[in-house]
């Protein structure tokens, strides 16, 4: 499991990925987040860790910072009767990663492809996406090529669902 920004980086470029990164004070927020990445054209995401009713199901749901995530229409896309936030340790234990810090580069923890990845099609349509790199004082960007890329490296299907 990466522990630190620092290894997580030296993974990445092990790998051939060479994302720009943005330096900020930590952000808990996509308003926080905006501030520190104006002028940057990428599609900024809230990432949501989600599980079902039992916890036996862990998903990662990628949309835009702008929209609202209606839970109830979402579990019926995802195919479960009801969905909630996931604890703070199962995202640990499976992403490494603290709330204010949820990322797709979490992923790269989750060994086991416990959780699903699900994407708002509506925002799978752009080229480029911010992410934090386990991390909530750093940005990164990748393009849509390096992150289909990134989630083949990890092992974890793309799913879109409608947002």
């Amino acid at each position: 499991m990466f522990t630190t920004e620092t290894t997580f980086l030296e993974f990445l470029h092990a790998n051939g990925f060479t994302p720009q990164r943005l330096e900020h004070p930590a952000v808990f927020t996509c308003s926080e987040a905006e501030a520190h990445h104006t002028g940057v054209e990428a599609i900024s995401t809230k990432n949501l860790f989600l599980c079902d009713k039992k916890g036996r199901r862990f998903f990662l749901v990628v949309t835009a910072c702008e929209k609202t995530v209606k839970l109830e229409e979402l579990a019926e896309q995802l195919g479960v009767a009801h969905l909630r936030f996931g604890s703070e340790d199962n995202l640990m234990r499976l992403l490494g990663v603290t709330r204010g810090s949820v990322t797709m580069m979490g992923l790269a923890n989750d060994t086991e492809h416990t959780v699903e990845l699900w994407v708002d099609d509506d925002i799978w349509k752009n080229e480029r996406f911010l992410a934090h790199p386990l991390v909530n004082t750093a940005t990164l960007v990748f393009s849509k090529t390096e992150l289909q890329r990134f989630f083949g490296l990890t092992g974890h299907t793309l799913n879109l669902f409608k947002g």
